[in-house]
C-alpha cells in the first residue's frame, strides 16, 4: 500500500472536538490542589490551574493521545506538576468524563 495519490497533503484531518464532563471527584481534586499550592506561594496555583487547563485542551482535541492505565481509564500527565489527568472516553456521547486529577506521589486509585 502505498501513498494516497492526489494533493492529500493540503486536506485537513481533524477530530471533532470532544466535551469535557469533570466528576465531582475531579472537581474537588483542581479546587484543593489550587488552594494547596496558592498555600505554598502566591501565584502558584492559577500556575497549576493553567496546566491543567493546557492538559485538558489537548485531550478535548485528541482524547486517544494518553495511553490507557487501568481498564478504560487514560492518564494524561500534567506538565511541570507531578500530577495525572485520569479520565475515559465516551464516544457515543462525544465526550470525555474526567474521573480525578491525581497526584503521582500518592497511592494509586485503582
Amino acid at each position: 500500500m502505498g501513498v494516497p495519490s492526489g494533493n492529500w497533503k493540503d486536506k485537513k484531518f481533524r477530530m471533532k472536538k470532544y466535551k469535557i464532563i469533570f466528576s465531582d471527584r475531579a472537581l474537588l481534586d483542581i479546587e484543593e490542589t489550587v488552594a494547596y499550592y496558592n498555600e505554598q506561594k502566591a501565584g502558584l496555583g492559577k500556575r497549576f490551574a493553567n496546566e491543567v487547563h493546557k492538559t485538558l485542551n489537548s485531550i478535548k482535541k485528541n482524547p486517544f493521545y494518553a495511553a490507557v492505565r487501568y481498564e478504560d481509564i487514560r492518564c494524561a500527565v500534567v506538565s511541570v506538576f507531578p500530577y495525572l489527568i485520569h479520565y475515559e472516553i465516551e464516544i457515543a456521547m462525544n465526550s470525555v468524563r474526567i474521573v480525578s486529577v491525581f497526584n503521582t506521589f500518592r497511592k494509586e486509585l485503582w
